[in-house]
């Protein structure tokens, strides 16, 4: 696939997800029929896109599975307001200087330890958990390195914000996760796994972070313009 043939998929995978939140936040909150109706038929023009992305006609024939999907999973007023899933993220370093990376067990990739937020645990919290859980590692986090938005950054065809901690090791030893990983283990900056993801935007600031530095947080700067032109706007 071409650079701009991808640009143009992110680009729609950007459009349906907005599009389809919109739609399912209206129908959270609107108990107008004729309003449900609209928003019914917005989300019917998004899972049309997201079906425009899918390279083969099996999966372009899912049009209508997407859109019930979608609407199980409307809830009523606040609850049903929909925003980007959260995503919890771990640059967690040892005394030697090294990374901690876990392979995932489909795709074979390598990462840093990785996860969704929990209900009921505060973000620095589910670093914490996550990776105890994946690598049997105890992490004390230090800093947030940056907020990232999945979508924008390639990641995801939905909504996602990743919080990117840097954390301490301070104890436990590495025992992979049977299940959630296919492996774990230290590496060095000039060692890493052939198959890591994303090292081009994080590699520097994560070994920054583990050799002692302070970092400011980063987060994607708005783009111009972020959406529609301002002068276009209805």
């Amino acid at each position: 696939m071409s650079t701009e043939s991808a640009a143009i998929d992110a680009q729609l995978a950007r459009w349906s997800e907005t599009l389809s939140a919109i739609a399912r936040t209206g129908l959270a909150f609107t108990q107008n029929l004729y309003e449900r109706e609209r928003y019914e038929e917005v989300l019917h023009v998004a899972a049309d896109i997201k079906a425009s992305l899918e390279e083969t006609k099996e999966l372009r024939r899912e049009q209508r599975h997407f859109v019930q999907e979608w609407m199980d999973n409307i809830g009523e007023g606040i609850p049903g307001y929909v925003t980007p899933k959260v995503a919890v993220g771990a640059i967690v370093g040892n005394e030697a200087g090294e990374i901690l990376l876990v392979k995932r067990p489909v795709s074979g990739v390598w990462l840093y330890p990785t996860g969704w937020a929990d209900v009921g645990y505060s973000a620095a919290e589910v670093v914490v958990k996550e990776v105890k859980e994946e690598t049997g590692i105890d992490a004390e986090p230090v800093q947030l390195l940056g907020v990232v938005d999945g979508m924008r950054m390639g990641f995801t065809k939905f909504g996602m914000y990743l919080l990117l901690f840097h954390c301490r090791a301070i104890g436990g030893e590495i025992t992979p996760h049977p299940l959630e990983t296919d492996g774990c283990g230290w590496f060095t900056r000039t060692n890493l796994p052939t198959a890591t993801a994303g090292v081009g935007w994080w590699k520097d600031r994560a070994f920054a972070a583990i050799n002692g530095e302070r970092c400011i947080a980063t987060f994607d700067v708005p783009r111009i313009p972020m959406w529609r032109d301002s002068s276009n706007a209805r």
